[in-house]
């Protein structure tokens, strides 16, 4: 394709993007591309995201590809959540390989423009979609986590098995208990419980039985005695 050409490729898209192509010379101009995006999917951010497709033809263009450039647009916000032209850029231009090597021959401005918008708009979706399935999922925990609250520990298999096992030990010792409780007390009543004196009160005792029988040989003495003189007396 000659200049004249390339001259035909730039009148249609002039009539094409009337308000969005910018002259750099007759060779080279730029199309500001804004994304359409769902308010949704624009992370908060005032305006869509939006960069400039710098084009230059070389001069065996279509034969070979044109000189592509991406760059900042006055238009878009100065940091977007879901797309970053410099980190992206690299990224959006070789999703353009394969469009180009398909067209090659014929004019492909169009078809590049398109293809662009197309891959920028999906990645700004998928971002967005990626985060609210992080906040769906950290949502979705905090639910859990209260809901465990009110219907306690769920029950599996293993932790039935477990409790169970716990449970029927916790019954045989109680019964081994009860058990061991109720013999002991039958022994008490079939045999008594019989009183140990210890050697202290035994020896307290004899004592006092001693005391008692030096009181009574002290009484009859007396006896003894008032009677010898109640003989003399009367004689």
């Amino acid at each position: 394709m000659g200049v004249e050409e390339q001259k035909e490729e730039r009148e249609v898209l002039d009539s094409i993007f009337p308000e969005e192509i910018i002259d750099i010379s007759e060779t080279e101009f730029r199309i500001s591309i804004i994304l359409d995006i769902d308010p949704e999917d624009n992370g908060g951010a005032d305006e869509p995201p939006a960069f400039l497709f710098g084009v230059k033809y070389t001069e065996n263009y279509p034969d070979e590809a044109p000189d592509l450039e991406l760059l900042p647009s006055s238009t878009s916000p100065a940091k977007h959540p879901f797309f970053d032209l410099y980190e992206d850029r690299t990224r959006l231009l070789r999703e353009l390989t394969d469009t180009i090597n398909e067209n090659l021959g014929i004019a492909m401005v169009f078809t590049l423009v398109m293809v662009l918008r197309d891959v920028a708009e999906t990645l700004v979706r998928d971002r967005a979609n990626e985060q609210r399935a992080i906040k769906e999922a950290e949502r979705a925990k905090i639910e859990e986590a209260e809901n465990a609250k009110f219907h306690g520990t769920v029950v599996t298999k293993e932790r039935f098995i477990k409790w169970r096992e716990s449970y029927t030990k916790e019954l045989a010792e109680e019964a081994t208990r009860k058990a061991e409780e109720l013999i002991a007390d039958d022994k008490k009543k079939r045999i008594g419980v019989k009183e140990i004196t210890t050697g202290k009160q035994l020896w307290e005792r004899g004592l006092a039985q001693v005391g008692k029988g030096e009181e009574d040989e002290d009484d009859e003495g007396m006896d003894a005695l008032e009677g010898v003189e109640k003989m003399k007396i009367e004689a």
